[in-house]
């Protein structure tokens, strides 16, 4: 028989068989398609060695005056702005006492007192002391001037720090009376933690006395520039500003507290800067004038005044209160509004002046959105992880986008830690990624694709907290779990440490027959269509497999070949003047149906798909 040409439709199908989805693929990682065929991802970079603490949650750049390229990072622990890859910490103080910090010692132990009345810290927070004065041994006043992650809480009044020496004999003093103590504010949760039993929310929800089970939320942020500064708070938390002016050293202030505020929030769950006439948001804030938070509220400031809030007849500074759902989870500017979603619905603001100043109207209903984070915005329309599919809206209706992994990605999703999803842009690629954890996991371990250009979805395995576009920056920017930023799409390797690790990628087809099965068939050669355009590697290698069923859903021929093999090593031996590999590859593979699986694993490797040719012919129908 000819040659049989095998040319997949591009992207991924897990909503059918293998079978069934004949003519396309089943199954990848960390691959992505271009011009319609399989290619492997670009590979990722640190940013500089320097690391920050906590888990990154978001990231967020800027451009100040005077040129500086910033970027907001708000983690589990503390709120940072990098800047040339250095992360200086910006993180608000929660209140300071003065001459009333002293510590005591035991020698031979690193651990010291500190005794603080009401400090109303917790433990993981930090604190920064001042004024110390040497406890006469090895604890100098140097040692004691500096920041402490606080280890335990012995009472209200008391907790324990590790200094970075063990004390000794001579340590006995309290280190002077005089002693300063700066607390910043509270740190948040990694993730998502359950809490069991009838203690675990309010007394009358749930089955308390049968084990009702709620969770502690993790620490998410949300910040937008004002200009030049940063307007940025944590979920359930006070709004704050870091004033460019001051420069990269100096902390950020509460809004509330900044001279000639007015009736700025106290709390609020997102935060959001318009685009038109700069209003700053708040979503889920308390009402004005009481402590009381409103989930369904939204409370702006004045035109142009980030520190006004009070609404008056000479200003522009409002509020208005959402019908649908029970709280405002998200926003996001959009080309001529503000889109606001609830936990049922999607609102959309905009900007009409006079007394109303901003006026709502509903796009969509009877709608989920996964949490605060799953919203991205690319050519004009947004797209946004639901509680069991995806949705898209060009800001005049909404509707369900048609997801070819739907069961893939529902059916092993960790519910307990949807907090932890996000999504972003990757436009180079006309692509919208959502990271999330799967069923076993507590942390971030998988990503799903959706090309809204070409309308196809791919999927694979990669832990990130946090993304960026590229915007004002080379590349796309994510965050890590070994507490660092990584550019993606730069060079072809894993660099996210010191030490350059191989991505390993693949892609696999569903399965196709001849004659649809009928008889058998025999594949005694391949001839691979593949290049290794960009690779850094002398020789780049992937490897090509077929893999034979007997019947559609009978599982692969073990052994898969008989007499021969089934995988074939496709190598680059030339670049010039035209890219030259392995042109053939001999195997003997027999089966009713096969699959193709193109796979790489070494250093230096980048590969794109064609469309391979097998050498085939009809074998009997036993």
């Amino acid at each position: 028989m000819p040659f049989k040409k095998l040319k997949f439709k591009p992207g991924i199908n897990k909503e059918t068989t293998r079978y069934s989805s004949e003519g396309g693929w089943y199954d990848c990682d960390k691959v992505r398609f271009r011009q319609q065929f399989p290619e492997k991802i670009g590979g990722w970079s640190r940013i500089s060695s320097n690391t920050f603490l906590g888990v990154c949650r978001s990231l967020f750049a800027w451009l100040t005056l005077a040129g500086q390229k910033l970027t907001g990072v708000g983690t589990s622990k503390k709120f940072y702005l990098e800047q040339g890859g250095v992360y200086y910490d910006v993180t608000p103080i929660r209140a300071t006492t003065t001459n009333a910090a002293t510590f005591a010692a035991t020698n031979g132990s690193t651990t010291l007192t500190v005794t603080d009345s009401s400090h109303g810290a917790s433990a993981g927070d930090f604190v920064t002391f001042s004024s110390a004065v040497s406890l006469g041994g090895n604890i100098t006043a140097t040692i004691l001037n500096t920041e402490y992650e606080i280890v335990s809480i012995t009472n209200s009044n008391t907790y324990t720090i590790t200094a970075s020496v063990a004390a000794n004999a001579s340590d006995s003093g309290n280190g002077g009376s005089a002693t300063d103590a700066a607390y910043q504010i509270s740190i948040g949760t990694d993730t998502a933690v359950p809490l069991n039993g009838w203690g675990a929310g309010s007394w009358g929800e749930s089955t308390w006395s049968s084990g009702g089970t709620s969770t502690v939320t993790l620490r998410t942020w949300t910040q937008s520039n004002f200009g030049e500064d940063l307007i940025f708070g944590p979920k359930g938390g006070q709004l704050f500003r870091w004033d460019a002016t001051n420069g990269v050293s100096t902390r950020a202030l509460l809004l509330s507290g900044i001279g000639g505020a007015s009736d700025v929030p106290t709390i609020q769950n997102y935060i959001l800067v318009s685009d038109i006439n700069r209003f700053v948001f708040c979503f889920g804030p308390n009402i004005i004038s009481t402590t009381t938070q409103d989930p369904m509220l939204i409370r702006w400031s004045d035109q142009e005044d980030v520190l006004n809030w009070t609404p008056s007849a000479i200003n522009q500074a409002g509020s208005l209160r959402l019908s649908k759902g029970s709280e405002i989870i998200s926003a996001n500017q959009a080309r001529q509004a503000v889109n606001v979603w609830t936990d049922t619905a999607l609102y959309s603001l905009q900007y009409v002046g006079g007394q109303i100043v901003w006026a709502a109207q509903l796009i969509g209903e009877n709608t989920s959105i996964i949490c605060n984070n799953a919203v991205a915005y690319a050519n004009g329309a947004s797209y946004w992880m639901g509680k069991d599919k995806f949705y898209t809206s060009d800001g005049s209706r909404v509707q369900t986008l048609k997801c070819d992994l739907l069961r893939h990605v529902f059916n092993d999703f960790n519910v307990l830690q949807s907090d932890q999803v996000f999504a972003g842009t990757n436009e180079e690629y006309h692509e919208i990624w959502w990271f999330y954890c799967s069923n076993s996991s507590n942390t971030v371990d998988r990503y799903v694709i959706y090309n809204h250009q070409d309308g196809i979805w791919y999927y694979g395995t990669l832990a990130r907290t946090a993304w960026l576009d590229s915007g004002m920056r080379d590349f796309p920017l994510a965050a890590t779990y070994t507490n660092n930023l990584v550019n993606h799409e730069e060079g072809i390797d894993d660099n996210e440490t010191a030490t350059t690790a191989a991505i390993s990628s693949y892609i696999t087809s569903a399965e196709f027959d001849i004659e649809d099965g009928h008889r058998f068939s025999l594949v005694s050669k391949v001839l691979p269509d593949i290049t290794f355009d960009g690779s850094t590697a002398d020789s780049p290698v992937a490897s090509l497999s077929l893999l034979p069923l007997q019947d559609s859903g009978s599982g692969y021929n073990d052994p898969t070949s008989e007499g021969g093999n089934s995988t074939g090593t496709i190598t680059r031996s030339a670049t010039s003047p035209v890219e030259k590999y392995t042109s053939q590859l001999d195997m003997r593979v027999r089966g009713r149906q096969m699959s193709i699986k193109i796979e790489s694993t070494t250093e230096g490797v980048q590969w794109q798909l064609g469309s391979p040719r097998l050498d085939t012919r009809l074998d009997g129908r036993r």
